[in-house]
């Protein structure tokens, strides 16, 4: 798993429990290799959503999953879920589901276009 977007404001409470799901360390987004899930923590004043979304598949395995976290909507740097279901094609991806991942962020599920699991 390789996280991107992470700042002082990300769930550590979260990656923690995620580190001890997977028994390794989330790699940080400047590392080289290809990996199954993407975790991109996303802010509304962050770059392009469709862009980064394109980066991000860049070190994304065929038929992996990018969770997108987004602050909720009560939060400073939310981006609705309109605008994330709106970019997701146009960065040849797709939503396929939505959680509360954390007490301030919400998750969302995206895979390829040609990835239907």
């Amino acid at each position: 798993m390789q996280e991107i977007g992470y700042d002082d404001d990300v769930d550590l409470d979260l990656c923690q429990a995620i580190e001890n799901i997977i028994g390794e360390k989330i790699a940080d987004g400047d590392v080289d290799d290809v990996f199954d899930i993407i975790l991109m923590w996303w802010r509304s004043d962050d770059d392009d959503l469709i862009d980064g979304l394109v980066d991000a598949q860049a070190t994304l395995k065929d038929g992996g999953v990018v969770w997108l976290l987004s602050p909720k909507a009560s939060r400073p740097g939310h981006i609705s879920p309109a605008d994330i279901s709106e970019a997701a094609p146009t960065a040849g991806m797709h939503v396929t589901s939505t959680v509360s991942a954390a007490d301030h962020w919400a998750g969302f599920r995206l895979v390829g276009k040609k990835n239907h699991s």
